[in-house]
């Protein structure tokens, strides 16, 4: 993992506001190229709420975003693709119908001339284009470990193999910036190491934001950390900074020491108690649920 002097990604003071309540407030940090930028914090802390606004589903009231130079502030979520933004999502997202190469064929859409459905229907003029995304989805599927699958649907995939569907198709795009939302959720302890290889391989081409509640995971894979509490960023630096910092300890402990039970959903307080552990240096990780 290397992280490259100046920023791809500047994300300067930005504030959300759901009605009267405040979901991110001046938030700030910048990305390097090659860098692998994990997102973290406790329940509510307003990670999801961040990744929708740099992938654009959300505007947000106060501040801006540039991606290379460029204002992405105001510009719809379809528009990022084609800049070299792409995102996977908390779950696979997949089309049912699709078999994994043409889900993955969906991804590459931006680059194509002819555009995935014309040729997925064999439309005139489209024959060209469906050799070439067909051949570069087939590439991001090896690139991911899931090869074997191109030809088969989701239901009839493994939901690990499925969530490295998804994240080839993310990368049939050939973002120069990749935003990943909870990529380890589901997979067992022993396909933790595969995604932590495949994300360094990743990090060789493109910056990356990671958003992920296996603690111990983030703290091996990501070159720096910020981390949000009730919106705002009370830490960032390296992971091994951002375990030592009290400001940190203090988020996922509570003030009384004891761990935070905060949100809801099945797990909340073993998922603090995994995260409390990790962020301390000793932890198995644990997922919990975001906003």
């Amino acid at each position: 993992m290397n992280a490259d002097s100046g920023s791809v990604l500047d994300v300067d003071g930005v504030t959300v506001r759901f009605g009267g309540l405040t979901a991110l407030d001046g938030v700030s940090f910048g990305v390097a190229p090659r860098q692998v930028l994990g997102l973290i914090g406790p329940n509510g802390a307003g990670k999801t709420t961040l990744l929708n606004v740099l992938c654009g589903f959300i505007r947000p009231n106060e501040g801006r975003v540039r991606f290379a130079g460029r204002e992405l502030t105001r510009l719809p979520p379809h528009r990022l693709a084609g800049l070299g933004v792409a995102r996977t999502l908390q779950g696979v997202g997949l089309f049912a119908g699709l078999t994994a190469v043409e889900n993955v064929m969906v991804g590459a859409n931006c680059r194509a001339s002819a555009g995935f459905w014309p040729a997925l229907a064999g439309l005139p003029r489209s024959g060209r284009d469906e050799r070439r995304l067909r051949a570069e989805a087939l590439e991001a599927l090896r690139q991911t470990g899931a090869a074997a699958a191109a030809d088969r649907k989701p239901g009839e995939l493994p939901y690990g193999v499925r969530k490295r569907v998804a994240l080839a198709r993310a990368l049939a795009a050939r973002p120069r910036l990749l935003l990943l939302d909870e990529p380890a959720s589901g997979l067992a302890d022993d396909e933790l190491a595969g995604l932590a290889d495949l994300v360094t391989q990743i990090a060789a081409q493109a910056a990356l934001v990671v958003v992920e509640h296996h603690m111990d995971w983030m703290m091996s894979v990501c070159d720096s950390l910020v981390v949000l509490d009730f919106g705002k960023v009370i830490a960032s630096g390296s992971p091994k900074d951002v375990q030592a910092d009290p400001a940190v300890t203090a988020a996922y402990l509570g003030a009384d020491g004891e761990a935070a039970e905060t949100g809801t959903g099945d797990g909340a307080a073993q998922n603090a108690t995994g995260e409390r552990a990790a962020v301390n240096g000793a932890g198995d990780g644990a997922r919990d649920n975001d906003e």
